[in-house]
């Protein structure tokens, strides 16, 4: 079966045609700045070269008629036809409470769905788009939501909830729900895999870092506490996101530099995190490593601050489940930065982690970092969360 795994963005379609028998990714590609000036398609079949061409997309229905054009192009293309794409897997950010795992796409739940666009009001509403597109240029082919927040609606409610009125939890739902749910369910199952055990009898610490970073406690293959809260602003500092605060920072600073909370939530979101921290000099962990090593006295601060916030959740999931096993870096820090792994090593040795300087010096591969008889396995597993999306939508589909 083929499988047409989605991430849809405000501006952005991310794509992957997978085949669900070998699970080989037979083509992948980016449709970038949609209803914007210079919208381009980058396509790359497997095994060929990345081709970009400037098309205009002005909506994510003509981004799906370019994918559809590339994957069946005669040159450039994987399959002959429309016909041969059996199911679509698409990725959504928030489905609150209402959906604790994925589920096939029916009006009804494109409904429920569109009732959480204020639980994710830059996600939601494109991922809803996307989905539209899809059953638009793709009739009766079977349809497949996987929730970011699906995995962890295993949290219990001393996880959940906030120390605010009650009322606003029943009322508008307010709590965590944690998010990058594909990535942390795929490497906590992927870790047992590795080491030949079953993830019911594990305790596993899930480290995603990447530019959006969190952290989850995953405790016999359920995840019981997670970074992000009822936003993907909370927890770990990141590329550009500040994570946690004292709320009232918020409205001292709107007070202080005369704009609105909103203007406020916005800087947190988009100019904060290490790129913040490293005044402005940039968002991406390589530019930051380089950049201390050669002197950069602020790039330095934000790494080190970075890694002691992930060093001090590691040490909180670790009380929140009595112990840890096995403690995974996955995503583009956690799997490609040695720096900021041994950053973060500083700060754990004290569970056992025992992680080998030279294990460590590796890049996007599958590795355990500690040394042989730690008392905590130590490891690297890249993520894959369009697989993950390909093989939930294959589950349901074959249901």
């Amino acid at each position: 079966m083929n499988i047409l795994v989605i991430n849809c963005g405000s501006s952005s379609l991310k794509y992957q045609l997978i085949d669900s028998d070998s699970e080989k990714v037979l083509a992948k590609g980016l449709c970038d700045r949609i209803g914007i000036d210079g919208s381009a398609i980058s396509h790359q079949k497997d095994g060929g070269e990345k081709v970009t061409t400037e098309v205009a997309m002005p909506d994510h229905t003509a981004a799906v008629k370019f994918v559809i054009e590339k994957l069946t192009d005669p040159e450039v293309g994987v399959v002959k036809s429309l016909s041969e794409i059996d199911a679509v897997g698409h990725r959504i950010v928030h489905g609150g409470e209402k959906f604790a795992g994925s589920v096939i796409l029916t009006e009804e739940v494109m409904q429920a769905i569109e009732e959480c666009n204020d639980l994710a009001p830059l996600h939601n509403p494109a991922n809803l788009i996307g989905i539209r597109s899809c059953e638009e240029i793709m009739p009766g082919v079977p349809m497949v939501g996987v929730f970011d927040t699906a995995f962890h609606q295993t949290m219990p409610p001393k996880a959940y909830l906030y120390g605010l009125p009650y009322g606003y939890y029943e009322k508008h739902k307010v709590r965590r729900y944690g998010f990058h749910g594909t990535s942390h369910d795929f490497v906590s199952k992927r870790v047992a895999e590795i080491l030949g055990k079953n993830v019911e009898d594990l305790k596993i610490i899930v480290c995603h870092l990447g530019n959006g970073a969190s952290i989850s406690a995953v405790k016999n293959g359920q995840s019981i506490d997670t970074s992000m809260g009822l936003t993907p602003l909370e927890g770990l500092i990141m590329g550009t996101r500040s994570g946690d605060l004292d709320p009232a920072i918020v409205t001292f600073i709107a007070e202080k530099e005369g704009i609105s909370t909103q203007e406020v939530i916005n800087i947190c979101n988009k100019k904060s995190g290490v790129l913040g921290l490293s005044a402005g000099f940039s968002s991406d962990f390589r530019d930051l490593a380089q950049a201390a090593e050669d002197g950069n006295g602020q790039a330095e601060i934000a790494l080190e601050t970075y890694a002691y916030r992930v060093g001090k959740y590691i040490g909180a999931y670790a009380a929140a489940m009595n112990g840890v096993d096995v403690i995974a870096f996955t995503a583009g820090a956690g799997e490609n930065n040695a720096q900021v792994r041994a950053l973060v090593g500083q700060y754990i040795g004290f569970l056992g982690t025992n992680i080998d300087p030279e294990k460590n010096k590796v890049r996007g591969e599958e590795v355990i970092l500690s040394d042989e008889g730690s008392k905590v396995v130590t490891m690297i597993v890249p993520t894959n969360e369009e697989l993950a999306i390909a093989r939930e939508t294959l589950r349901l589909v074959n249901a």
